[in-house]
């Protein structure tokens, strides 16, 4: 028996530490800017780097895992993450940003691709899908806390503190940089995990059915699908909309309401993953009363009125609103994936592998919204996140078009019921 409680907490640790690296993009995003004199398409060229890195490497990934060990697949992952943030620290421009920040992002697919089987053995077969909810919450905790971590440590730079911690890293980061002190956090923390990686002893992996690529003619034969490619769609349509709204809430606040920087991280950007945190946890009891196709409408629609509201009212509104963003998309990804693999009756690895690809989708809009914004003027996201309101549209037509093979298990029913055609 593989069962190890120790190696599902290990495996959670490893999800917050993609979290607090992937989405401190988001509060560090103005200051990088400030630095290198980005206009906002190019501070969203920052998020693409990572999310195309996500996309190319998904496929190639699980290939990996059914080739090597877990073991082998998790330190090279560590290796290469925490390469790149030493090479961004050691020498912040934005020349280096993109290529480091794409080493990063292949990093973090490869853990992506091997954590999932790896709980699945670790925690149980019976209990994977309470660990997989699990999980989702503890990557939104991990976003949650960052931008706090972001402001403490910043904010004890910019004030001369020379002790501790933060004193150490204020030697190293140059003059007006302070943000640079979290990359030296994160190459540190990322290298960390390759000492407690090559420490602890992994159990064999054998993939479940599922949870394989397959083969390049498997692929293929899926993307003739129209189902395939409307859900691959809805894949990049969610991420996109994830990343589009948080990585543009502080400079929002900031640019249209004149917003303190670290109001705006403490309550707009930590708030938004906060709200998901808690999103996740009321779709898990929606989901044992609704069907997932309804919960995803009325999630999508009060996302569309919230943004709304968020862009053409007060700030006060916006100051209430934008963070409220994080719980209506908080069930996009759970529920268009399960609708997606529902939707089809072979294939589920390919298909999956395909669906991972659609992480692409948070190396669009980043940068679509931040041109629109360009063009508009100061207060030009107010217009650029606009954009936003086509993806979450995308989501709930999905929601309303999804005709699943099998659908969600609800109270009284007792277990999946076939879909009727």
């Amino acid at each position: 028996m593989n069962r190890s409680y120790f190696k599902v907490g290990l495996i959670m640790l490893i999800f917050v530490v993609i979290s607090f690296v992937t989405n401190i993009i988001d509060p560090m995003g103005t200051d990088v800017q400030a630095s290198f004199r980005l206009t906002e398409t190019q501070v969203g060229y920052l998020a693409s780097a990572l999310f195309i890195a996500y996309a190319v490497m998904s496929i190639p990934a699980g290939i990996l895992v059914e080739k090597l060990s877990a073991k082998t697949v998790l330190l090279a992952a560590f290796v290469l993450s925490g390469l790149g943030a030493l090479a961004f620290a050691a020498r912040p421009s934005f020349a280096v940003a993109i290529p480091a920040l794409f080493v990063i992002g292949v990093g973090f697919a490869m853990l992506q691709v091997v954590i999932n089987p790896l709980l699945r053995v670790s925690g149980g077969e019976e209990h994977y899908a309470f660990f997989g909810n699990m999980s989702q919450m503890i990557f939104a905790l991990g976003s949650t806390l960052s931008p706090h971590l972001y402001v403490w440590l910043t904010r004890g730079i910019r004030g001369g503190t020379q002790e501790g911690l933060v004193g150490l890293l204020s030697r190293q980061v140059p003059e007006g940089m302070s943000w640079v002190a979290l990359y030296w956090v994160f190459a540190a923390i990322l290298l960390a995990m390759v000492v407690v990686i090559a420490v602890v002893r992994m159990p064999k992996v054998a993939l479940a059915e599922d949870e394989k690529v397959g083969s390049i003619a498997t692929i293929l034969l899926l993307l003739r699908s129209r189902t395939v490619w409307v859900y691959f769609l809805g894949i990049v349509c969610y991420v996109g909309t994830e990343q589009g709204i948080a990585t543009k809430i502080k400079p929002f606040l900031m640019n249209c309401h004149n917003v303190d920087p670290d109001l705006a991280n403490r309550v707009a950007v930590s708030g938004f993953w906060g709200a998901m945190t808690v999103g996740c946890a009321v779709g898990l009891v929606l989901l044992k009363l609704f069907d997932s196709r309804k919960i995803l409408v009325v999630f999508m629609a009060g996302g569309i009125v919230t943004l709304l509201a968020a862009l053409f009212g007060g700030r006060s509104t916006a100051l209430v609103a934008l963070p409220l963003m994080g719980f209506w998309c908080s069930v996009g990804w759970p529920l268009v994936f399960a609708l997606a693999l529902n939707s089809v009756d072979k294939h589920h690895g390919s298909f999956a592998g395909i669906l991972c690809t659609g992480i692409l989708g948070g190396a669009i809009l980043p940068p679509l919204v931040g041109k629109i914004a360009d063009h508009a003027g100061p207060a030009g996201l107010r217009y650029g996140l606009l954009a936003v309101i086509a993806t979450f549209a995308y989501l709930l037509f999905i929601g309303l078009w999804a005709k699943p093979l099998v659908t969600n298990a609800t109270i009284g029913e007792g277990r999946p019921q076939p879909q009727e055609v």
